[in-house]
């Protein structure tokens, strides 16, 4: 899971029944992390994201914000701002420990469908999915922003994964909303099956797609960290490659209907090699993992999904799949 990658902090807020299934999620990192991010798709909900181009000033974020709602659940990231400025945590701007301001990008994705219209997450949704933050396991499925989310025609989640390669731990979140399918009806096996043993007995026939169909506003949204040192473009590069997760787990992805947005973290634990060369293979070895590792973060958010807001899960659809 990502919280594998020392350093992170995990929260969810969410809000489910009577007219809500929506939440937010909060990855924090209150020292600061080198971030960056990579937006596919044609309809995108994002916050504080031109901060992270290469050449402007700040170098390091606090949070990312990640929530439901559309546009109106990047109201969130001002509950992450006020819970990490409480701490002192941000960029500093004054002499005094308070005159910090954190940096807090965020996306959204579109569950409004699932929620009677009004319903939606607020700052207060950021702030509680922060005091809710650890370091340890993270929960996963119909939970924070993966409360209101749909996976093509079946219920979506959150889902975590991660690896080590080359001595370094690459971590993913993943909210999965989106517009193209994540399984095969034929099988019921998912699109990104063979990126990890996910304990499940694939059940091999066809399944009943809802009759309800794929809703046309979808986006899916994450973040990929690993405890390296990187530079702002060197995040770039990650957070393109995990967009290559995406692709693998759901199809068609980044569609005009879809906001991909992923987000990507280096906490600066362990240095990469100094030498051009040798830095160039080691970075490519990460860009790989970030794609493994976000599309198995994707299979394991519709996995874990349970039914809300009357969308069915892939559980109810082949629940042979979990007799264990």
């Amino acid at each position: 899971m990502i919280t594998d990658v020392a350093g992170l902090l995990v929260g969810h807020h969410h809000r489910i029944g009577a007219g809500w299934a929506t939440g937010t999620t909060v990855v924090l990192t209150p020292e600061g992390a080198t971030a960056a991010v990579d937006q596919r798709g044609g309809a995108p909900g994002t916050r504080e994201t031109d901060v992270l181009e290469p050449e402007n000033l700040v170098q390091r974020v606090h949070g990312i914000s990640l929530s439901g709602g559309s546009a109106y659940g990047l109201a969130a990231a001002d509950g992450v701002m006020r819970w990490l400025s409480e701490r002192h945590h941000g960029f500093r701007v004054g002499a005094g420990p308070h005159e910090v301001v954190p940096i807090v990008p965020g996306a959204v994705i579109f569950d409004l469908p699932l929620n009677d219209w009004g319903n939606r997450p607020d700052a207060s949704f950021g702030y509680a999915a922060c005091e809710a933050a650890s370091g340890g396991p993270v929960e996963e499925g119909t939970v924070g922003a993966g409360a209101g989310a749909k996976a093509g025609s079946l219920k979506g989640g959150t889902g975590t994964a991660s690896e080590v390669v080359g001595g370094f731990t690459v971590g993913a979140l993943a909210v999965v909303n989106a517009a193209g399918e994540a399984v095969e009806y034929e099988t019921g096996l998912p699109h990104a099956a063979d990126h990890g043993d996910f304990g499940v007995p694939w059940p091999n026939r066809p399944g009943t797609r809802p009759e309800h169909g794929a809703t046309r506003l979808n986006t899916t949204i994450g973040v990929v960290a690993v405890d390296a040192t990187l530079a702002k473009a060197e995040c770039r590069r990650l957070a393109v490659a995990a967009q290559d997760g995406v692709a693998r787990a759901v199809r068609p992805a980044h569609t005009m209907f879809d906001g991909d947005t992923v987000f990507a973290l280096a906490t600066g634990a362990e240095d990469l090699p100094g030498d051009e060369g040798p830095r160039a293979v080691a970075l490519d070895a990460l860009c790989s993992a970030a794609a493994r590792v976000f599309a198995r973060a994707m299979v394991r958010g519709l996995l874990t999904a349970e039914s809300a807001g009357g969308v069915p899960a892939y559980r109810d659809i082949w629940p042979e799949a979990y007799a264990d």
